[in-house]
This record gives structure tokens, C-alpha cells and sequence, in this order.
């Protein structure tokens, strides 16, 4: 039996000396109410395997699934490896294990959640190693009684057997196959109790007395084909053609044109020492990060790598939901907490940061200037900032940790002083923007603008002399999209000096850093666009987007750590003295291409321009109309992407289909993928592979498209976890190494290492890769000729067939009558002719009457 739990005694405050922190050990999982008290699932990364000879299909398999582990070994390595150890969970068990040898048993159909489960008491081992027997049945030993006597014998009792009779029922008994569907209808107040008018219907203004829909036949199925004979021949062509050799020639021209010293076998080999097997193509777990304290009944709905530490990672978390559900628990909601966790590979059990937020945060993103500049967008229409440049210290020490160096000897987490304690991991954010002036719903995707440029109230775009990442681009399913500039206004400079002395005079709290405080509660954006629907007062519902500069972002890490380097050096932060908004004399971007792509919660894919116009009417701003729009997709777009090799193509998902556009291309996507068997959730391009990019499903399997190998189905599939996947997103964690960060709906982040095969690309697949793009999109120009040639066909023919019909009518009367004479004439001569020869009538020699038979 498990050990019984203790309850922990409450900490007495005082004036006490202060202590180290002491790791308080976790109470490990269970299965009671499965009815297997003694077993506790465990989670053996590869190198735990590795350590303790338990690794999967090799010292475990099916026939033998079971691995005797001794009690010493598991206490040397909670010395060795302390909390990262995987047996952890279990720590209070073995140390109070009666024996020397504890059962591990590998769990191949996770049938208690985990691969592989401990069996903690002596008495469950012994049942599992040696199970008792079935009893052999009694031989019963009757008395010889003879036939002619009845003795009575009560009924006696037995076990029902089955005999298949209870599957006949099971399959003859009516069961609900399908989910039922709830729908909530609702409306105004004012309507009830209102008097209701009903009209009569004439029965004989509808056919038969009652309205159906008839059937008709398909000609789908009507058609005929047409056959011909069809001979042919086939002759060689014949020619006269003489050669002569050159040997002497060409060996001379190869020597001049080739090395003829290069050992071709080594050359053969693209890179040496690459990292895996060339014939492996699955993706291998790495790591996997939960939280069951922070992320209980919450989903991860954003992932961002650390631009500049490597084995840093951030997820966003909000609650799993719906709007009315939201609404209905709202006070509840507002006692638990909403965090940004930042987690890390050498500490995978405690997150090393966590950002506060007055909200749920739906998307995030790291500063491309400064790393320690974090925005975010909250469920309410909210932007939130963030400045960890306090915290710098203790993410570089995550950062050494995570190489593994032998020279760098850090202390655990539960070691380190009282000002780097749990309560000190919470960072509060810096600014909130303004609820009245901003978005009124979820912010859907959030963007910084690159430091080369920045836009003004109009959307005209200006040299960015700062050097800095100043503005934003944010988009809601208010049907609205935002820029922001992070910069004081300049309002705020001709303020009289009195005002300026109060607000100087505001306390600040001593963890609240005042890089942004002036835009707290009172951010309002740049720019609001709107993307209306034509002639209709509605509008689109924008949910992802992607502006013309997004493919720089991808090559923006060394030019962020450079800069972090810099700011270090100097210790000055350029965004600790921002200037007030726009600088008078800007010069202006003239060839700067303003549009970009918008995906909206229709399945909609719009190509328009940010830059803002005037109403001649009413001499008011408005959005210009879009450049061109597709409904490609059957559900919300999820994934708007700039290729990171490409910067014209686009990759959208949404819906049951994938798509990949072309910048400049109106005729449509160069690729539309067939409906697949499950709705795609997220999507990301390989970093390192021009044709590959990963799909994520809602039943927890990943697509990998592989452009070179199929365009028309994914290469390949593969089962991450049991629900749906939120969020994908790739990192090159070094020059030989890859990872991909898999998030589901129940709050899990899964590690990937992506095999050789997927990660490095083909001597020639850029430009292959680029020819297909170039021939879809003369394919799709063939096709507007040809329908533009069909039209013309089709007016030509509908042209002569009019002057056909004039011709006709413009006959006179006279001739008409004349031809159909003429006709008549000629029939009755066929029908007489035709009697004849019957011999239904009969002709007189004379020929001057006619006689029926």
C-alpha cells in the first residue's frame, strides 16, 4: 500500500533569521481510484533508459516488460541528479521501499497515462512476478445410489456464464451514435408577450396541395462516349550520321576544367559528423513541460523560443472556455492568476519565470531589438508589455546551465538565495493599454515592426532613424487592426510644469519597472483599419496576419544578440529614454510596399493596403477597399506565414485545407490541398528546408509536407498526444541539432527532435523548389488565357447564332409560304412513294386514278 499523506504543518511568520528555501517533496501520483494502490506511473526520458538499462524495445519488451532496478542505484541518482531526476515523484517511496530491488514495468498502451509505471510494495511485485494459479477443480466422490430411488437436491447456486447472448442484445439495443447538438436561442425582452399574427395559404397556388422537392435526373451519369476507329503506324525515321573521337581533346578539357585530384568518395558525403540517422524521419520526444499547479484546466495557446538562450522556451496559458462559459464564471476566473511561463530544459519541472497579466493572454511576442521586451495581447482587447531586463542575470545563469558545461558549477533552484525564491519568480507587467480606446475583443495575433521603418497616423511609411523596434500591429475579432507606438506622445511634453512635478511624484512599487509607464491605461493606438465587406455595413473578422517585412524577423538573431551585447556593455537600455512620437523631418520610404495578407475567421484570404485615404465627401479617413480577396479555406484561418526563403510566398491554414500564395499572383494559390480527414489547428515552415512545413491537427497528429516528395498529400504523419494540437514552432537549437515545440489543449508542451532527413535540405532543393513555384504560376496564367479564349468562343458562337436568327426573320412572307409548299410537295410525294412500295396502294396503268387496296 502507498504511504498515507501527512498533512504540512503552516509556517510560523516572525522575525526569524532568514533561511535557505527548502524544496518541499511532492506528494507522487497514484492510481487508488483505479484500484491499484501500489502502482505509480513515471515518465523515463531516453538518457534515464539509458542509466538504469530499462530502454524500450531493447532491455524492455513485450515478451519481457518487467525490469528488476535496486534501491541503492535510484538513491544514487536523486544525489547525483537531484530534482531533474525522473524518479523524483516517487522519491518518499523508494526511500521507504522494504526491499532491496523495486519492479519497473514498461507501459507500451499507456494504460495509466504514462510509459512506464513503479510498483511500490512488496507484496504487488510478488503478484506480478509469480500470479497465483487457477485451482484445479475438485473431483466429487458420489455414493453409489441406486436408479429407481428419487432423492431430492435443492438448486444449488451458480456463476452465469456467458455465451454471446449478451453481444446479440448489445448489438439489437438502440444507442445514440452521435453527439447531440445544443443550441441557444435567445431575444429581446421587449419581444415577449407581443401579438402574433397568422395568414391562410390558398392550397391551389401550390402544386398538388403540398410544396416538395422533385428529382430530376443527373447528367453526370448520361453521359455517352463517342467511339471511332483509329489506325496507326509507327516508322523509325532514318538517318546517316558518321563520328569521329576526340580522346585526347576532351581529357585535356577536363583537366583544365576539373580537379582531377579530388578523392570523389569523400566528397560524396554532404557533411560530416551530421547528428542522427540519415534513414530515420520520425520525430523523437526530447522533453516534455506541465504544470499542474498553474496549468490545471488551462491549454497553451502561443509558443515563442528565446531569441537569444538557447533551451529557454515561453507559453502563454489561458482557460479551456467557451465565450458564455467565460461570462457565466467570470468571478471565478478573476482568483487565478494569468501567467506567461517560461520553462527550461535544465529544470523541467519548475518554471524559471512567470509573467503576470490582468488577463488571459491568446498571443505574445519577443521584442526583435531587446529580448527583455516582451508585448502581448489579453482575451479582453488588451495589450500588455513586460520588462524582465531585471531578471537578465538569472536568465544567463539558465543560460550556462543549459549547455552542460563541467566547468560551470551552478546550484539548484531550491538552493539559490531568498531573493530568487518562488514568490520572486512572478514579474507584474509594466504597461496595460487604455480598455476604452483599444480593442473590444481578443487580440488574435500581435506583431513588431522591424527597426528599419516606422508609419504615421496616414500609414505612409518613414525612415526609423532610432534604430529600435517603436510600433506594433495587432489584430481582433472586433474586425479591427491596430498600430501601436510604444513612444510618449508628444501632448504629453507641453504639459504645464506643475502637472509634470505631480506625475513625477507618483510612487512607483519597487518591482514595477518604469520603462513604459507612461502608457499605462492610457495607450491608444496609431492607426485603426477596418475591412469592410463591399457595400454591406459589415465587416471582416481578421485572425492572423502577415506584413511584407516578417521574413527579417527570421534572421534577426545574431543582430539581437549583438545588441543585447552592446546594451550590456554600456549598461544603458535605448528604451529606458524613448522621444516622444514622431520626429518632424522623416525621410520618406517611397518604393515601400504597404499591403499584406489578413486571414479572418470566415476562411478568407485578403490581400490589402494599410495606408489610409480620404473621403471626398466627407474629408474622413477610411481604409482603402482590398486588392483582392479568396474564400480558399472552410473554417478560421489559423496560420498566415511568410516563407523564411521566400519573400513572396505565403503559407495560410484554416479550416480542413492548406494553402501557398504568391505575392502579385491575383489568379489564386499556387497550392490548395484536398480536405483532410481532420481540422488543421496551427502550421509553421521548416527553418532549414525551403519545401517542408509542419501542419498540426485536432486529433493530435502532426502533417509534414514535403514539397519534393508530394505536392497533392502530406509526406508523412505522426501521433504527438490524444487531443488537439494549439501551437507549432520550430528552433535550430545548434548547427547540427533541431527541435520543434508541440503544444496540445490540455496544457502539455511537448520537445520534438527532428530527424536528419527533415532538418537538412538537398544540394539543389532551393532552386527546385523555386522552378515549382515559377511553373504553378505559369499554369495558373494558361489558365486565364484559356478562359478568356472560351469566353471569346462562346460570344462568337452566340453572335452567329443571332444572325442566324435575324436571317430568318428577315425573309419575306411570300418566300416562306413558297418553301413550305415545297416541303409539303415533298412529303407527299415520300409518302405516296413509300405506300407504293408497301403495297398499301395501287397505281392503273393509265395512271389517271389512284385505287386503295
Amino acid at each position: 500500500m502507498a504511504p498515507k499523506p501527512q498533512r504540512k504543518k503552516p509556517l510560523k511568520r516572525g522575525k526569524t533569521k532568514p533561511t535557505l528555501p527548502v524544496r518541499e517533496e511532492e506528494e507522487p501520483l497514484n492510481m487508488e481510484s483505479m484500484g491499484h494502490p501500489e502502482i505509480y506511473p513515471l515518465v523515463l526520458t531516453t538518457m534515464t533508459q539509458e542509466i538504469f538499462d530499462c530502454r524500450v524495445d531493447e532491455d524492455v519488451t513485450d515478451d519481457q516488460p518487467y525490469k528488476l532496478i535496486r534501491k541503492e542505484d535510484i538513491l544514487a541518482d536523486f544525489e547525483h541528479r537531484a530534482a531533474v531526476s525522473d524518479f523524483y515523484p516517487v522519491k518518499k517511496i523508494v526511500q521507504e521501499y522494504p526491499g532491496d530491488e523495486l519492479l519497473l514495468v514498461y507501459d507500451k498502451d499507456f494504460k495509466y497515462g504514462l510509459n512506464f509505471y513503479l510498483i511500490g510494495t512488496e507484496e504487488g511485485k510478488e503478484s506480478y512476478l509469480n500470479p497465483p494459479e487457477a485451482p484445479e477443480e475438485q473431483e466429487e466422490y458420489k455414493e453409489y445410489i441406486p436408479e429407481d430411488i428419487y432423492i431430492y437436491k435443492p438448486p444449488v447456486s451458480k456463476p452465469w456464464v456467458s455465451l454471446g447472448s449478451e453481444k446479440e442484445i448489445e448489438e439489437e439495443s438502440v444507442k445514440e451514435s452521435t453527439k447531440q447538438v445544443t443550441y441557444m436561442i435567445s431575444r429581446k425582452r421587449s419581444d415577449f408577450g407581443a401579438s402574433v399574427k397568422f395568414s391562410d395559404q390558398n392550397a391551389s397556388t401550390v402544386k398538388d396541395a403540398y410544396i416538395e422537392c422533385t428529382a430530376y435526373p443527373d447528367k453526370n451519369f448520361t453521359l455517352k462516349q463517342l467511339e471511332r476507329d483509329v489506325g496507326m503506324q509507327a516508322v523509325p525515321q532514318i538517318r546517316d550520321t558518321s563520328t569521329q573521337t576526340r580522346c585526347v581533346e576532351i581529357a585535356l578539357q577536363q583537366n583544365e576544367i576539373m580537379n582531377t585530384f579530388v578523392d570523389d568518395w569523400k566528397s560524396l558525403a554532404e557533411e560530416e559528423g551530421t547528428f542522427g540517422d540519415k534513414t530515420d524521419t520520425h520525430l523523437k520526444e526530447y522533453q516534455s513541460f506541465t504544470d499542474l499547479h498553474n496549468l490545471a484546466e488551462k491549454m497553451i495557446t502561443c509558443i515563442c523560443w528565446h531569441p537569444v538562450v538557447c533551451g529557454l522556451i515561453a507559453v502563454s496559458v489561458a482557460v479551456r472556455l467557451s465565450f458564455e462559459e467565460r461570462v457565466h464564471f467570470s468571478g471565478k476566473l478573476l482568483l487565478q492568476p494569468s501567467l506567461i511561463l517560461f520553462w527550461s530544459f535544465s529544470d523541467p519541472i519548475h518554471p524559471q519565470l512567470m509573467l503576470e497579466s490582468p488577463d488571459d493572454i491568446f498571443c505574445f511576442k519577443f521584442c526583435p531589438s531587446d529580448p527583455n521586451i516582451i508585448a502581448g495581447g489579453c482575451m479582453n482587447g488588451q495589450i500588455v508589455m513586460w520588462d524582465i531586463t531585471a531578471h537578465a542575470d538569472r536568465i544567463e545563469n539558465i543560460k550556462a546551465g543549459g549547455n552542460r558545461s563541467k566547468k560551470v558549477t551552478l546550484k539548484p533552484m531550491f538552493l539559490l538565495e531568498p531573493d530568487s525564491n518562488k514568490e520572486a519568480m512572478y514579474i507584474r507587467q509594466c504597461a496595460v493599454s487604455s480598455i476604452e480606446n483599444g480593442h473590444r475583443k481578443v487580440i488574435t495575433d500581435i506583431h513588431w515592426l522591424p527597426d528599419t521603418f516606422e508609419i504615421n497616423r496616414l500609414g505612409s511609411v518613414f525612415e526609423n532613424r532610432s534604430g529600435i523596434s517603436c510600433q506594433l500591429v495587432t489584430c481582433s475579432a472586433d474586425c479591427t487592426i491596430c498600430f501601436w507606438d510604444i513612444r510618449p506622445q508628444k501632448a504629453l511634453s507641453s504639459q504645464p510644469p506643475a502637472e509634470k512635478k505631480k506625475e513625477e511624484s507618483i510612487e512607483i512599487p519597487f518591482d514595477l519597472p518604469s520603462t513604459f509607464l507612461h502608457l499605462d491605461l492610457s495607450w491608444k493606438p496609431l492607426s485603426k483599419i477596418r475591412l469592410s465587406k463591399g457595400e454591406t455595413t459589415l465587416d471582416h473578422c481578421p485572425t492572423k496576419l502577415s506584413l511584407g517585412e516578417d521574413n527579417l524577423l527570421y534572421k534577426a538573431q545574431d543582430k539581437i544578440l549583438a545588441q543585447s551585447k552592446a546594451v550590456k556593455a554600456g549598461e544603458m537600455n535605448p528604451y529606458q529614454n524613448l522621444e516622444g512620437g514622431l520626429a518632424n523631418h522623416l525621410k520618406p520610404i517611397d518604393d515601400f510596399c504597404t499591403k499584406f495578407f489578413v486571414g479572418t475567421e470566415e476562411g478568407e484570404v485578403i490581400y490589402t493596403d494599410w495606408k489610409m485615404e480620404r473621403d471626398p465627401e466627407t474629408g474622413r479617413l477610411m481604409t482603402k477597399k482590398p486588392v483582392s480577396l479568396y474564400s480558399v479555406h472552410d473554417g478560421a484561418v489559423h496560420t498566415v506565414q511568410r516563407s523564411p526563403f521566400y519573400e513572396d510566398i505565403i503559407l495560410t491554414i484554416g479550416g480542413w485545407n492548406v494553402a501557398i500564395w504568391k505575392e502579385g499572383v491575383t489568379t489564386g494559390p499556387l497550392l490548395q490541398s484536398s480536405c483532410a480527414p481532420k481540422r488543421y489547428t496551427s502550421g509553421h515552415w521548416s527553418l532549414t528546408r525551403p519545401g517542408l512545413f509542419y501542419v498540426g491537427r485536432e486529433d493530435g497528429s502532426i502533417d509534414i509536407w514535403d514539397l519534393l516528395e508530394k505536392t497533392h498529400e502530406p509526406a508523412q504523419s505522426q501521433n504527438i498526444c490524444i487531443t488537439a494540437i494549439t501551437c507549432v514552432k520550430p528552433w535550430a537549437f545548434s548547427a547540427k541539432q533541431q527541435l520543434i515545440a508541440i503544444a496540445d489543449y490540455y496544457g502539455t508542451l511537448h520537445i520534438l527532435e527532428i530527424p536528419w532527413t527533415l532538418s537538412h535540405p538537398s544540394s539543389n532543393e532551393a532552386s527546385s523548389i523555386s522552378h515549382y513555384f515559377e511553373r504553378e504560376v505559369k499554369h495558373l496564367e494558361y489558365v486565364e488565357q484559356r478562359k478568356k479564349i472560351r469566353e471569346q468562343e462562346k460570344k462568337e458562337m452566340d453572335l452567329e447564332l443571332e444572325k442566324k436568327k435575324i436571317k430568318t426573320y428577315q425573309k419575306s412572307k411570300e418566300r416562306l409560304e413558297t418553301e413550305l409548299k415545297a416541303d409539303y410537295d415533298d412529303y407527299l410525294e415520300l409518302e405516296k412513294s413509300t405506300l407504293v412500295r408497301l403495297g398499301l396502294i395501287k397505281v392503273e396503268e393509265t395512271g389517271s386514278h389512284v385505287e386503295m387496296m
